[in-house]
């Protein structure tokens, strides 16, 4: 088996037809062309596209973006490069970008695999959130799972050292494939036994808060880049 993503990858999404509201469209339209990075073949200069040197974390996969938009709030001393593929989300976030004046997120609306190998540069990254990826439950569309070793060795490769991949997810045979993965990766290290508590910075979602009413559980991993 290949290790290399530039090769022809299984995507880990399907495009659905989400309805997009009058008011993220209008956000789309009049947010993006601040706060929007196109795709590119070619590597982008994280800086110039924030106006500063700051810490930066990349998001993989931000939903409609209320949690990414309250964590970006939080920490305004970081910079936040958030990838999603549906429009209602990205429409979404750039709503919530104009309402709360958040100047510290960018956002490129596109695979995140392909955004990984051409548009970042290595070593560049202070952190990865992945939070609540498609969990693809069923044992046959398990190969379709965005956690697997080479696209974990490639974002290794992105961070700085000492940076983190934190990951969340609400099933637990994913956890513990996402856990093995990230364990069998030699760069990286565990900041827990097993699962780490979850961090301050990452806040409860009302789906979440929902799932552990009826006993359901959350599983958080924290790895570090050692070197």
């Amino acid at each position: 088996m290949t290790t290399d993503i530039t090769k022809r990858h299984i995507r880990s999404f399907v495009l659905r037809q989400g309805r997009v509201t009058v008011a993220q469209q209008r956000a789309v339209d009049t947010v993006a062309p601040r706060f929007g990075i196109a795709y590119t073949a070619q590597p982008v200069a994280l800086d110039a596209a924030f106006g500063r040197s700051a810490p930066k974390i990349l998001e993989i996969g931000f939903g409609m973006g209320d949690s990414t938009a309250t964590i970006a709030a939080a920490h305004p001393e970081n910079d936040y490069l958030c990838l999603e593929v549906h429009t209602p989300g990205v429409g979404n976030l750039y709503k919530l970008i104009d309402e709360m004046q958040l100047g510290n997120i960018r956002i490129i609306q596109h695979d995140a695999v392909e955004v990984l190998r051409d548009m970042i540069a290595d070593g560049v990254l202070d952190g990865v959130h992945i939070f609540f990826p498609d969990p693809w439950h069923k044992a046959r569309h398990n190969k379709r799972r965005l956690i697997q070793p080479p696209f974990i060795a490639a974002l290794v490769k992105k961070l700085k050292p000492g940076g983190y991949i934190h990951v969340a997810t609400d099933w637990q045979d994913y956890a513990e494939q996402v856990l093995q993965v990230l364990s069998d990766e030699p760069a990286l290290q565990n900041t827990a036994t097993d699962y780490a508590p979850r961090p301050e910075y990452r806040p409860l979602t009302k789906f979440e808060k929902r799932g552990i009413n009826l006993g359901h559980g959350v599983w958080d991993l924290l790895f570090k880049k050692t070197a």
